[in-house]
């Protein structure tokens, strides 16, 4: 069954969506955007969420020692790394504990990625879709993310065979999370077979 990944989450009620569902990661983001956080609102709402619920945080150019500060408030178990993260960068977040997304935005997947999971995305955040063509054979799981909504993730996943799907922007109507749009994407992207 695919896992889901909720992303950009804000607010308490984001939150309480998320806990309705079988989403399997929810994302919180550190980069500067509509979507950003700070450390200690990251960490109230990881409080609020699901304990079976693993949480992300999205970094864009922070250094490591901005992104560890981050894990060890508890916010986050998981490192979403765009932009430049090479392999010692890596290592060194996993080397804390921290578990590490790498991101491949408009580009084909690194096999050879030291990092826990593999994403592939059309941009941060952009609602941009991608063609949708199956991903490569990586080591590690993988993730597929870009203008995903309830409408397309069934067609995606068939075609790209991802282990995870992500979502933001698909499911929010008017830049805040919708709470049915959150439910059908779940509901839709676990009954893919």
């Amino acid at each position: 069954m695919t896992k889901v990944k909720i992303c950009g989450l804000m607010t308490p009620a984001d939150v309480a969506a998320v806990n309705t569902t079988a989403a399997d990661f929810a994302g919180f983001v550190f980069a500067p955007g509509r979507h950003q956080l700070s450390a200690s609102t990251a960490q109230a709402l990881r409080r609020l969420l699901d304990p079976r619920i693993q949480s992300v945080g999205v970094f864009v150019h922070e250094t490591v020692a901005e992104i560890l500060a981050i894990y060890r408030t508890g916010a986050i178990s998981i490192a979403q790394l765009h932009g430049p993260a090479d392999a010692a960068m890596i290592r060194t977040l996993q080397s804390a504990g921290l578990q590490v997304i790498q991101v491949f935005i408009n580009q084909p997947l690194d096999p050879a990625s030291p990092a826990d999971y593999v994403m592939v995305d059309s941009g941060q955040g952009s609602g941009k879709t991608l063609t949708w063509t199956a991903l490569p054979a990586t080591a590690q799981p993988t993730i597929l993310a870009g203008g995903l909504q309830p409408a397309n993730v069934a067609a995606a996943i068939t075609l790209a065979r991802p282990d995870i799907v992500d979502v933001s922007t698909g499911v929010e109507t008017d830049g805040h999370k919708d709470r049915q749009k959150i439910q059908a994407f779940v509901r839709t992207a676990k009954g893919v077979h």
